[in-house]
């Protein structure tokens, strides 16, 4: 089957998330829960979104939690997949769910594709696999052949017999269907009143045949903690690490503000740049494009432009750290250490640490900040200046492409 997106009519994704997921207790739905750094939500989304052949994706969430997710969602993906993206409310049901979701999509989309929202590992090949089969043949579901012996036993738990798995498949998600067809099948279901266990089980009860593609031993559903832990020693194995290094210097003129690590402090100087001049933010930023291979802070905002003057220097470690998430990868942690002789910073770090973790959507404790002197020596030791280097390791979240 093709492996490209090009004869593919317009697709849209129904994310059925209203479940609340009792076996994980009585927190958050497991589908917030997080994995390896991301929620599983999150994971799942970017799975589809980070295809073009995907036009929309509408999140069918659950009653009480709408607004967490259109939060969580919009916090962790970059804008440009956000614009894709819609919540609805869930109902009480996977049915009730799907139903919504597909009102929800827009009138151009010709294919529609169902996915569980606990199953995040799910991979570009089996969901092209569907598209193009739906596309085909009208309707299909990932899946992959039982490879267990099958028992039936009776309710006192004796065997009753062995069931030949023979043309038995473990049905998987994406399911997917031309939309006429999934509609054709809502609409039959609800007016025999059937409930189905799937969007499958609809179109078969509609008298709609249905395809299998190969699905993915990696696409498991999260239904227990243990399967958790299962996906995050799936994710992990396959997870890359990076370091990189930054510095930065400027020198201390009068007539400045001095602006470090996003904190403006009282002082009789301030840094000389094109920018704020903010060497801690510059170090950071600096760090993140060596990691990712990607040059230096000048390549990516020369100073011979005039949109960066004067910027705040935030902005544009924000700007990286939305190149590092399209790039499937996360901030594991920084160190930065700032040289200066005066002012006093111990009294502004925390506050630069809550404004850099910010930026890199990290936890505070993941960012480490730290002042030292030369004792007087140097350039940062006689006051000309202040300097500041980071470390930082990032991690891939995305798993293996």
């Amino acid at each position: 089957m093709p492996s490209n997106t090009l004869q593919l009519p317009p697709a849209g994704v129904i994310i059925p998330a209203g479940g609340i997921g009792a076996r994980f207790g009585p927190a958050l739905p497991k589908q917030f829960l997080d994995l390896a750094g991301l929620p599983i939500l999150v994971r799942t989304c970017r799975a589809f979104l980070d295809l073009e052949a995907i036009r929309c994706l509408v999140v069918a969430a659950p009653a009480d939690f709408v607004q967490h997710t259109i939060d969580l969602l919009h916090t962790h993906l970059p804008s440009s997949q956000t614009d894709r993206l819609h919540i609805t409310t869930g109902g009480a049901t996977r049915q009730d769910s799907v139903r919504a979701g597909l009102r929800k999509l827009p009138a151009e989309i010709d294919l529609v594709l169902v996915h569980d929202a606990a199953r995040p590992l799910v991979d570009r090949a089996t969901i092209l696999r569907c598209l193009h089969g739906a596309s085909q043949f009208g309707a299909v579901i990932a899946a992959v052949p039982v490879k267990d012996t099958l028992k039936k036993v009776s309710s006192s738990g004796i065997i009753e017999k062995t069931i030949d798995r023979s043309g038995l498949w473990q049905a998987q998600t994406p399911q997917a269907a031309q939309r006429p067809l999934l509609e054709t099948a809502f609409a039959e279901a609800e007016r025999t009143h059937f409930i189905g266990t799937d969007e499958a089980s609809l179109l078969e009860a509609a008298g709609i045949p249905v395809r299998v593609v190969e699905g993915s031993e990696r696409n498991c559903k999260i239904t227990r903690p243990e399967d958790l832990q299962v996906s995050f020693a799936l994710l992990t194995k396959e997870r890359t690490m990076k370091i990189g290094h930054g510095f930065d210097a400027h020198r201390l003129v009068a007539g400045r503000k001095l602006i470090l690590g996003g904190v403006t402090i009282d002082f009789e100087q301030g840094l000389d740049g094109h920018s704020d001049a903010d060497v801690v933010a510059h170090a950071l930023t600096d760090a993140l494009l060596g990691a990712l291979g990607e040059g230096d802070i000048g390549r990516h905002f020369p100073d011979s432009d005039q949109q960066y003057k004067g910027i705040d220097s935030l902005l544009l470690l924000t700007q990286v750290c939305q190149l590092m998430a399209a790039r499937h990868y996360r901030l594991g942690n920084a160190d930065l250490t700032i040289v200066c002789q005066r002012p006093k910073l111990a009294p502004h770090l925390a506050a630069m640490q809550a404004n850099l973790a910010r930026c890199c959507q990290v936890a505070p404790e993941a960012i480490n900040v730290k002042a030292t002197t030369t004792e007087k020596m140097g350039y940062t030791g006689r006051g000309e200046g202040i300097a500041a280097h980071a470390v930082v390791l990032v991690r891939s979240d995305h798993g293996s492409k």
